[in-house]
């Protein structure tokens, strides 16, 4: 009988509304009862917090536990007066730092090329020389701080600096910290900063991977990236198509460069790009972490249970925000910040 009276009621409703979808073009029905979940297995297909396929979180307390790292994402024109700003930030609550570098350092090119004429210190700080970042991060102990580095191409380097600038500190390599981002597919598909085509590229990637599970095994190798994928245009079904993707080719060119999975997968992150459309976006973080759980065990035989954990950081919506209004962008990213909190991201919404 209720299952009649379910059935009518859905039935009124889609009579009196009007078509709804989400941002996606999703379909949205007008009204959802215990029906719309047929062949719906709550412990196969959701599960709890901290468990397999990990579709609630991949900690069984998320960030009740320990407060996700808090970092803005800043780079002034100089190592100097980047390196003030660290502290400022730092001083006053931020728990980690995140580095913003300019285009010629994006692009692997010195502050007196030619080509960076115009672009040096423009969009954030200028690394040239290991002097550099050791002035970035004077004063700044790197076995307590962890640190993301936004840098595609060179990253190879840049890691390599911030490596010596700890052994100058006395700290070796394997209490480092951090991210670098690394992710050279998407810079095809959509930020476009690149140095060399895709198969040196990934060449220098699985290398990186190799080396710092050897020597960095703290370390985030690659930021497996949807940001830049939405901020392109995308919709939240194409970011998530691409950046897992993305993330399996990753995996799949480890391999076959004779890496163990579960000694490179556990330290592959992800970075997601937080919308408006709230219950889409919650929808789409979870479905992210069923999907590459279950790939990681299925597909690509990982033994490792922090080989199906989707550890990944969320980043309020750039495209989503209008300069003119300052208090209305208040109140979006503080939407797009908690859509992500309920997602069960367990890195920092910034």
């Amino acid at each position: 009988m209720k299952k009649d009276i379910w059935e009518k009621k859905v039935k009124n409703c889609k009579e009196r509304d009007a078509e709804f979808t989400t941002v996606s073009g999703i379909p949205i029905q007008p009204l959802y009862t215990p029906d719309s979940l047929r062949n719906f297995d709550y412990e196969r297909d959701i599960g709890y917090p901290g468990e397999f396929p990990f579709v609630r979180g991949v900690y069984s307390n998320m960030y009740r536990g320990r407060l996700w790292t808090m970092r803005q994402f800043s780079g002034f024109g100089t190592p100097k007066d980047t390196n003030r700003r660290y502290k400022y930030l730092l001083r006053h609550g931020q728990t980690g730092l995140s580095v913003a570098f300019d285009f010629p350092t994006l692009y692997g090119r010195d502050s007196d090329d030619l080509f960076a004429h115009g672009e040096v210190g423009k969009c954030g700080v200028a690394i040239d020389t290991l002097r550099d970042m050791e002035i970035l991060f004077n004063g700044i102990p790197l076995d307590q701080i962890s640190t993301s580095m936004t840098i595609n191409p060179p990253a190879a380097m840049l890691l390599a600096m911030y490596i010596v600038v700890g052994e100058k500190q006395g700290i070796p390599a394997n209490m480092l910290t951090g991210t670098i981002q690394n992710d050279m597919l998407k810079e095809y598909q959509a930020q476009k900063t690149w140095i060399y085509p895709p198969e040196p590229s990934m060449r220098i990637i699985t290398n990186i991977m190799a080396y710092c599970a050897k020597h960095v095994p703290k370390w985030n190798t690659i930021s497996i990236s949807g940001y830049h994928i939405r901020e392109a245009g995308s919709t939240a079904l194409q970011e998530l198509a691409f950046t897992l993707k993305n993330g399996f080719t990753y995996v799949e060119y480890g391999i076959k460069a004779g890496l163990d999975v579960d000694k490179f997968a556990p330290r592959l992150s992800f970075f997601f790009n937080s919308h408006l459309d709230f219950f889409e976006e919650i929808a789409k973080y979870r479905a992210a972490r069923r999907i590459w759980a279950r790939l990681m065990q299925d597909k690509y035989n990982a033994q490792n249970p922090r080989s199906y954990l989707m550890r990944f950081h969320t980043q309020t919506a750039g495209c989503t925000l209008t300069a003119q209004q300052p208090e209305n962008n208040i109140m979006r990213t503080a939407f797009q910040a908690l859509s992500a909190v309920l997602g069960g991201t367990h890195n920092e919404p910034a």
